[in-house]
């Protein structure tokens, strides 16, 4: 068994530093500066980045983040878990904006990148051919693949088709 918990924890630090650049302060960026300059450097680091108005990213343990993202989900912009806990924490906050029905889902390899993006529902054969199913999380997936892929232009058209 290969345990990957660090390695995916810099993949999602490295992916908030991505997707957010200047806009992020993370965990990872705090260790770099204390390695480099101390303690007292780093804790000045976040204090500035704060100070800034920068997002902080830090890991948190799994129950307790449950409990702030359905009590606080805007402050959640970007959330990287392993899988088990994922179910449970992406479940949770789309049953309260109609369901997992609606949500998108991707599944990304962080070491080579390959993803997979699915809707999160199941497939409810007993609605065929009805047309009750909302089809926001299938649309939504392909989304995230686009966005994945550098597609941004196309992303966005197809999101602000669904206002």
């Amino acid at each position: 068994m290969k345990f990957t918990e660090g390695a995916f924890k810099n993949w999602g630090y490295e992916l908030a530093e991505k997707e957010f650049g200047e806009k992020v302060f993370t965990w990872a960026e705090y260790d770099r500066i204390k390695d480099d300059k101390g303690l007292d450097a780093a804790n000045q680091a976040q204090y500035d980045a704060e100070a800034a108005g920068k997002i902080i990213v830090k890991d948190a343990i799994a129950d307790i983040f449950l409990q702030q993202i359905l009590t606080r989900p805007a402050e959640f912009d970007v959330v990287a878990t392993m899988n088990l806990n994922g179910d449970y924490i992406s479940d949770a906050p789309a049953a309260q904006v109609g369901g997992i029905g609606i949500a998108p889902g991707a599944n990304i390899n962080y070491d080579t990148g390959h993803a997979i993006f699915e809707a999160t529902h199941g497939t409810a054969p007993k609605y065929a051919g009805q047309d009750k199913v909302n089809p926001s999380s299938v649309i939504l997936s392909g989304v995230l693949m686009l966005e994945h892929l550098g597609w941004t232009e196309a992303a966005t058209l197809i999101t602000k088709s669904m206002e």
